[in-house]
Protein backbone atom coordinates (compact mmCIF):
# COMPACT_ATOMS: atom_id res chain seq x y z
CA UNK A 1 0.00 0.00 0.00
CA UNK A 2 1.57 3.22 -0.89
CA UNK A 3 1.93 5.99 2.09
CA UNK A 4 -0.89 8.22 0.80
CA UNK A 5 -3.35 5.47 1.13
CA UNK A 6 -3.61 5.56 4.59
CA UNK A 7 -5.80 7.87 4.49
CA UNK A 8 -8.31 6.99 2.01
CA UNK A 9 -10.91 5.85 3.00
CA UNK A 10 -12.06 2.99 2.15
CA UNK A 11 -15.18 0.99 0.95
CA UNK A 12 -16.42 -2.48 -0.98
CA UNK A 13 -18.86 -0.86 -3.71
CA UNK A 14 -21.99 -1.55 -4.76
CA UNK A 15 -22.18 -3.98 -7.74
CA UNK A 16 -24.72 -2.77 -10.62
CA UNK A 17 -26.15 -4.96 -12.90
CA UNK A 18 -24.53 -5.26 -16.17
CA UNK A 19 -25.27 -2.45 -18.41
CA UNK A 20 -24.57 -4.37 -21.88
CA UNK A 21 -23.65 -2.31 -24.91
CA UNK A 22 -24.84 -4.97 -27.26
CA UNK A 23 -28.38 -5.35 -28.46
CA UNK A 24 -29.74 -7.82 -25.85
CA UNK A 25 -32.87 -8.94 -24.21
CA UNK A 26 -32.16 -7.22 -21.28
CA UNK A 27 -34.21 -8.30 -18.06
CA UNK A 28 -31.16 -7.66 -15.53
CA UNK A 29 -31.63 -4.15 -14.13
CA UNK A 30 -35.83 -3.66 -13.47
CA UNK A 31 -35.60 -1.26 -16.15
CA UNK A 32 -39.48 -0.36 -17.83
CA UNK A 33 -39.72 -1.97 -21.26
CA UNK A 34 -41.91 0.83 -22.57
CA UNK A 35 -40.85 4.74 -23.48
CA UNK A 36 -42.38 7.45 -21.52
CA UNK A 37 -44.91 9.24 -21.64
CA UNK A 38 -45.28 11.27 -25.28
CA UNK A 39 -45.40 14.53 -23.28
CA UNK A 40 -41.77 14.32 -21.58
CA UNK A 41 -40.68 13.44 -25.04
CA UNK A 42 -42.71 16.79 -26.16
CA UNK A 43 -40.40 18.36 -23.25
CA UNK A 44 -37.06 16.96 -25.08
CA UNK A 45 -38.17 18.44 -28.81
CA UNK A 46 -39.06 21.68 -27.19
CA UNK A 47 -36.65 22.25 -24.65
CA UNK A 48 -35.04 25.91 -24.72
CA UNK A 49 -31.19 24.60 -24.63
CA UNK A 50 -30.31 28.55 -23.59
CA UNK A 51 -31.27 27.48 -20.01
CA UNK A 52 -28.67 24.94 -19.86
CA UNK A 53 -26.32 28.11 -19.61
CA UNK A 54 -27.33 27.92 -16.30
CA UNK A 55 -27.64 26.65 -12.94
CA UNK A 56 -30.64 24.65 -12.55
CA UNK A 57 -33.07 26.10 -9.64
CA UNK A 58 -31.62 24.65 -6.57
CA UNK A 59 -35.53 24.24 -4.99
CA UNK A 60 -36.59 21.45 -7.93
CA UNK A 61 -39.83 23.86 -7.00
CA UNK A 62 -41.76 23.11 -10.57
CA UNK A 63 -41.41 19.32 -10.25
CA UNK A 64 -41.82 19.63 -6.34
CA UNK A 65 -44.69 21.20 -6.60
CA UNK A 66 -46.47 19.01 -9.36
CA UNK A 67 -45.07 15.85 -6.89
CA UNK A 68 -46.58 17.27 -3.98
CA UNK A 69 -49.96 18.06 -5.86
CA UNK A 70 -50.10 14.53 -7.32
CA UNK A 71 -49.64 13.03 -3.54
CA UNK A 72 -51.81 15.91 -2.00
CA UNK A 73 -49.13 16.90 0.20
CA UNK A 74 -47.61 19.84 1.07
CA UNK A 75 -44.19 21.18 -0.92
CA UNK A 76 -42.76 21.24 2.28
CA UNK A 77 -42.84 17.79 2.83
CA UNK A 78 -41.15 16.80 -0.80
CA UNK A 79 -37.39 16.66 -1.11
CA UNK A 80 -36.38 15.64 -4.94
CA UNK A 81 -33.06 14.12 -6.22
CA UNK A 82 -30.65 12.94 -8.12
CA UNK A 83 -32.71 9.24 -8.13
CA UNK A 84 -33.82 7.58 -4.86
CA UNK A 85 -30.16 6.73 -4.89
CA UNK A 86 -29.06 10.20 -3.88
CA UNK A 87 -32.26 10.55 -1.68
CA UNK A 88 -31.49 7.73 -0.15
CA UNK A 89 -27.82 8.15 0.97
CA UNK A 90 -28.74 11.78 2.08
CA UNK A 91 -31.17 10.19 4.05
CA UNK A 92 -28.66 7.90 5.35
CA UNK A 93 -26.01 10.27 6.25
CA UNK A 94 -28.96 12.60 7.66
CA UNK A 95 -31.02 10.52 10.13
CA UNK A 96 -28.85 7.69 11.23
CA UNK A 97 -26.25 9.64 12.56
CA UNK A 98 -26.57 7.56 16.19
CA UNK A 99 -24.74 5.54 17.65
CA UNK A 100 -27.07 2.35 18.17
CA UNK A 101 -27.22 0.02 14.93
CA UNK A 102 -29.53 0.58 12.18
CA UNK A 103 -31.78 -1.99 10.83
CA UNK A 104 -32.42 -3.07 7.45
CA UNK A 105 -33.66 -6.94 5.85
CA UNK A 106 -30.38 -9.14 5.45
CA UNK A 107 -31.46 -10.07 1.79
CA UNK A 108 -32.57 -6.62 0.43
CA UNK A 109 -30.83 -3.79 -1.93
CA UNK A 110 -26.76 -4.51 -0.90
CA UNK A 111 -26.46 -0.42 -1.12
CA UNK A 112 -27.74 -0.23 2.12
CA UNK A 113 -24.57 -2.03 3.25
CA UNK A 114 -22.47 0.36 1.22
CA UNK A 115 -24.12 3.57 2.79
CA UNK A 116 -23.74 2.03 6.19
CA UNK A 117 -19.70 1.28 6.02
CA UNK A 118 -19.38 4.74 3.59
CA UNK A 119 -21.21 7.05 6.50
CA UNK A 120 -19.06 4.90 9.72
CA UNK A 121 -22.73 3.92 10.40
CA UNK A 122 -23.44 0.35 12.56
CA UNK A 123 -25.87 -1.54 11.27
CA UNK A 124 -27.73 -5.52 12.16
CA UNK A 125 -29.14 -7.16 9.04
CA UNK A 126 -32.39 -9.13 10.41
CA UNK A 127 -33.03 -12.40 9.44
CA UNK A 128 -35.94 -13.04 6.64
CA UNK A 129 -38.04 -16.48 7.63
CA UNK A 130 -38.03 -19.39 5.19
CA UNK A 131 -40.10 -18.12 2.78
CA UNK A 132 -37.93 -14.60 2.69
CA UNK A 133 -40.59 -13.07 4.51
CA UNK A 134 -39.68 -9.61 6.48
CA UNK A 135 -40.37 -10.10 9.98
CA UNK A 136 -41.87 -7.32 12.09
CA UNK A 137 -40.69 -8.68 15.48
CA UNK A 138 -36.96 -8.40 14.29
CA UNK A 139 -38.11 -4.61 14.32
CA UNK A 140 -38.64 -4.33 17.78
CA UNK A 141 -35.48 -4.20 18.88
CA UNK A 142 -33.63 -0.82 20.23
CA UNK A 143 -31.55 1.05 17.23
CA UNK A 144 -30.42 4.12 15.63
CA UNK A 145 -33.41 4.12 12.59
CA UNK A 146 -34.90 1.67 10.24
CA UNK A 147 -35.03 1.35 6.58
CA UNK A 148 -37.13 -1.68 4.72
CA UNK A 149 -37.75 -1.60 1.24
CA UNK A 150 -41.21 -2.54 -0.04
CA UNK A 151 -41.79 -4.63 -1.65
CA UNK A 152 -39.00 -6.04 -1.34
CA UNK A 153 -35.82 -6.75 -3.56
CA UNK A 154 -34.77 -9.16 -4.98
CA UNK A 155 -37.49 -11.25 -3.59
CA UNK A 156 -40.13 -8.75 -4.99
CA UNK A 157 -42.31 -9.71 -1.93
CA UNK A 158 -44.40 -6.95 -0.86
CA UNK A 159 -45.11 -6.26 3.32
CA UNK A 160 -48.85 -5.37 4.05
CA UNK A 161 -49.50 -1.66 5.33
CA UNK A 162 -50.74 -2.82 8.79
CA UNK A 163 -47.23 -4.18 9.41
CA UNK A 164 -45.74 -1.45 8.51
CA UNK A 165 -47.65 0.72 10.75
CA UNK A 166 -46.83 -1.80 13.63
CA UNK A 167 -42.79 -1.27 13.02
CA UNK A 168 -43.56 2.41 13.05
CA UNK A 169 -45.44 1.77 16.62
CA UNK A 170 -42.53 0.43 18.02
CA UNK A 171 -40.21 2.28 16.64
CA UNK A 172 -41.20 6.66 16.99
CA UNK A 173 -37.81 7.70 18.49
CA UNK A 174 -35.86 6.69 15.51
CA UNK A 175 -36.81 7.58 11.68
CA UNK A 176 -38.20 5.09 9.83
CA UNK A 177 -37.58 5.11 6.21
CA UNK A 178 -39.87 2.70 3.63
CA UNK A 179 -38.04 2.34 0.30
CA UNK A 180 -40.83 1.70 -2.44
CA UNK A 181 -39.12 2.06 -5.72
CA UNK A 182 -41.73 -0.98 -7.00
CA UNK A 183 -44.83 0.21 -5.38
CA UNK A 184 -46.32 1.19 -7.98
CA UNK A 185 -46.58 -2.49 -9.00
CA UNK A 186 -47.97 -3.51 -5.63
CA UNK A 187 -50.63 -2.47 -3.04
CA UNK A 188 -51.33 0.57 -0.63
CA UNK A 189 -48.10 2.61 -0.15
CA UNK A 190 -46.52 4.00 3.61
CA UNK A 191 -47.99 7.25 2.25
CA UNK A 192 -51.32 6.95 4.22
CA UNK A 193 -49.47 6.84 7.09
CA UNK A 194 -47.13 10.13 7.06
CA UNK A 195 -50.24 12.01 8.58
CA UNK A 196 -49.30 9.58 11.71
CA UNK A 197 -45.99 9.37 12.62
CA UNK A 198 -43.82 12.13 12.16
CA UNK A 199 -41.04 9.95 11.63
CA UNK A 200 -41.69 8.25 8.49
CA UNK A 201 -40.14 9.12 5.39
CA UNK A 202 -41.48 7.38 1.90
CA UNK A 203 -38.79 7.22 -0.94
CA UNK A 204 -39.79 6.78 -4.35
CA UNK A 205 -38.46 6.75 -8.02
CA UNK A 206 -39.46 7.75 -11.19
CA UNK A 207 -36.41 4.89 -12.70
CA UNK A 208 -38.69 1.37 -12.12
CA UNK A 209 -42.45 2.39 -13.44
CA UNK A 210 -41.98 5.79 -15.49
CA UNK A 211 -39.35 4.59 -17.40
CA UNK A 212 -37.16 7.05 -16.88
CA UNK A 213 -34.44 5.64 -15.13
CA UNK A 214 -31.93 7.31 -17.38
CA UNK A 215 -33.03 10.77 -16.37
CA UNK A 216 -32.24 9.90 -12.67
CA UNK A 217 -35.18 11.29 -10.39
CA UNK A 218 -35.95 10.57 -7.41
CA UNK A 219 -37.71 11.73 -4.40
CA UNK A 220 -39.12 11.63 -0.48
CA UNK A 221 -42.49 12.36 1.42
CA UNK A 222 -42.07 12.69 4.93
CA UNK A 223 -43.38 15.20 7.65
CA UNK A 224 -41.65 18.86 7.52
CA UNK A 225 -38.99 18.21 9.86
CA UNK A 226 -37.65 15.64 8.31
CA UNK A 227 -37.43 17.26 4.58
CA UNK A 228 -35.92 20.74 6.19
CA UNK A 229 -33.00 18.50 7.54
CA UNK A 230 -32.55 16.52 4.17
CA UNK A 231 -32.63 19.96 2.21
CA UNK A 232 -30.28 21.35 5.22
CA UNK A 233 -28.27 18.55 4.24
CA UNK A 234 -28.27 18.65 0.60
CA UNK A 235 -27.30 22.30 0.49
CA UNK A 236 -24.55 21.48 2.08
CA UNK A 237 -23.27 19.25 -0.32
CA UNK A 238 -24.37 19.87 -4.00
CA UNK A 239 -27.48 22.45 -3.83
CA UNK A 240 -27.94 22.21 -8.20
CA UNK A 241 -28.89 18.72 -7.97
CA UNK A 242 -31.06 17.51 -10.44
CA UNK A 243 -30.26 18.84 -14.05
CA UNK A 244 -33.01 21.69 -15.67
CA UNK A 245 -33.95 18.98 -18.61
CA UNK A 246 -34.90 16.29 -15.74
CA UNK A 247 -37.29 18.45 -13.76
CA UNK A 248 -39.07 19.14 -16.93
CA UNK A 249 -39.68 15.30 -18.12
CA UNK A 250 -40.23 14.47 -14.35
CA UNK A 251 -43.03 16.86 -14.27
CA UNK A 252 -44.22 16.13 -17.70
CA UNK A 253 -44.65 12.43 -16.64
CA UNK A 254 -46.33 12.87 -13.71
CA UNK A 255 -48.86 15.15 -15.30
CA UNK A 256 -49.74 12.18 -17.36
CA UNK A 257 -51.12 9.86 -15.33
CA UNK A 258 -53.33 8.01 -17.91
CA UNK A 259 -50.35 6.80 -19.43
CA UNK A 260 -48.85 5.80 -16.77
CA UNK A 261 -51.31 3.76 -15.21
CA UNK A 262 -51.53 2.13 -18.41
CA UNK A 263 -47.96 1.09 -18.62
CA UNK A 264 -48.21 -0.06 -14.92
CA UNK A 265 -50.97 -2.48 -15.58
CA UNK A 266 -49.33 -3.66 -19.16
CA UNK A 267 -46.51 -4.99 -16.87
CA UNK A 268 -48.61 -6.21 -14.06
CA UNK A 269 -50.84 -8.47 -17.11
CA UNK A 270 -47.05 -9.98 -18.62
CA UNK A 271 -46.07 -10.41 -14.98
CA UNK A 272 -48.74 -12.41 -13.98
CA UNK A 273 -48.72 -14.58 -17.25
CA UNK A 274 -44.75 -15.15 -17.09
CA UNK A 275 -45.19 -16.86 -13.62
CA UNK A 276 -47.94 -19.17 -14.39
CA UNK A 277 -45.31 -20.29 -17.73
CA UNK A 278 -42.21 -20.49 -15.17
CA UNK A 279 -44.63 -22.55 -12.48
CA UNK A 280 -45.25 -24.54 -15.50
CA UNK A 281 -41.88 -25.62 -16.56
CA UNK A 282 -41.37 -26.54 -12.59
CA UNK A 283 -40.03 -22.99 -11.21
CA UNK A 284 -40.46 -21.95 -8.00
CA UNK A 285 -42.18 -18.66 -8.21
CA UNK A 286 -42.14 -16.26 -5.47
CA UNK A 287 -45.45 -14.02 -5.21
CA UNK A 288 -44.32 -10.80 -6.74
CA UNK A 289 -45.38 -7.28 -6.62
CA UNK A 290 -43.13 -5.82 -8.52
CA UNK A 291 -41.83 -5.61 -12.42
CA UNK A 292 -39.68 -8.51 -11.85
CA UNK A 293 -39.78 -12.44 -10.93
CA UNK A 294 -37.14 -14.11 -8.36
CA UNK A 295 -37.16 -17.57 -9.40
CA UNK A 296 -35.62 -21.35 -8.64
CA UNK A 297 -35.66 -24.41 -10.98
CA UNK A 298 -36.18 -27.60 -9.07
CA UNK A 299 -33.52 -29.44 -11.01
CA UNK A 300 -31.49 -26.76 -12.82
CA UNK A 301 -28.62 -25.10 -11.03
CA UNK A 302 -29.18 -21.03 -10.85
CA UNK A 303 -25.56 -20.14 -12.31
CA UNK A 304 -25.51 -22.52 -15.33
CA UNK A 305 -28.75 -21.38 -16.33
CA UNK A 306 -28.05 -17.77 -15.91
CA UNK A 307 -24.79 -18.11 -17.97
CA UNK A 308 -26.97 -19.69 -20.53
CA UNK A 309 -28.97 -17.84 -21.14
CA UNK A 310 -26.39 -14.59 -20.93
CA UNK A 311 -24.93 -16.73 -24.10
CA UNK A 312 -27.72 -16.32 -26.03
CA UNK A 313 -28.10 -12.62 -25.33
CA UNK A 314 -30.53 -12.79 -22.38
CA UNK A 315 -29.53 -11.23 -19.47
CA UNK A 316 -30.94 -11.64 -16.19
CA UNK A 317 -29.67 -11.06 -12.24
CA UNK A 318 -27.52 -13.82 -10.02
CA UNK A 319 -26.08 -13.71 -6.93
CA UNK A 320 -23.78 -16.08 -5.61
CA UNK A 321 -24.47 -14.97 -2.14
CA UNK A 322 -26.41 -16.93 0.37
CA UNK A 323 -29.46 -18.09 0.65
CA UNK A 324 -30.09 -16.62 -2.47
CA UNK A 325 -27.67 -18.57 -4.72
CA UNK A 326 -30.15 -21.01 -6.34
CA UNK A 327 -32.30 -18.04 -7.37
CA UNK A 328 -32.56 -15.82 -10.49
CA UNK A 329 -34.01 -12.26 -10.70
CA UNK A 330 -35.95 -11.75 -13.87
CA UNK A 331 -37.16 -8.38 -14.81
CA UNK A 332 -40.51 -8.42 -16.96
CA UNK A 333 -39.68 -6.83 -20.65
CA UNK A 334 -42.40 -6.80 -22.99
CA UNK A 335 -44.57 -9.62 -24.32
CA UNK A 336 -42.10 -10.67 -26.95
CA UNK A 337 -39.16 -10.93 -24.93
CA UNK A 338 -40.87 -13.21 -22.52
CA UNK A 339 -41.87 -15.23 -24.98
CA UNK A 340 -38.59 -15.76 -26.23
CA UNK A 341 -36.87 -16.03 -22.61
CA UNK A 342 -40.12 -18.66 -22.36
CA UNK A 343 -38.85 -20.70 -25.59
CA UNK A 344 -35.40 -20.79 -24.53
CA UNK A 345 -36.46 -21.94 -21.21
CA UNK A 346 -38.02 -24.63 -22.49
CA UNK A 347 -35.75 -25.58 -24.72
CA UNK A 348 -32.83 -25.99 -22.19
CA UNK A 349 -34.86 -27.55 -19.97
CA UNK A 350 -35.82 -30.58 -22.47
Amino acid sequence: MKSFEANIKKVVPYTPGEQPQNKVIKLNTNENPYPPSKEVEKVLHNFDVDVLRLYPDPTIKELVDTIADYHGVDPEQVFAGVGSDEVLALSFLTFFHGKKPILFPKVTYSFYKVWADLYDIPYKCTELDENFVIEKEDFYEDNGGIIIPNPNAPTSLYMELSEIEDILKHNQDVVVIIDEAYIDYAKESALKLLDRYENLLVIRTFSKSRSMAGMRIGYGIGSKVLIKHLNNTKHSFNSYTLNAVSIQCGKASIEDDAYFKEMIARVIETREQVKIELKSLGFTVLDSSTNFLFVKHKEANAKKLFEALKAKDIYVRHWMDEPVSDYLRISIGTNEEMEKLIKFMKEYLN
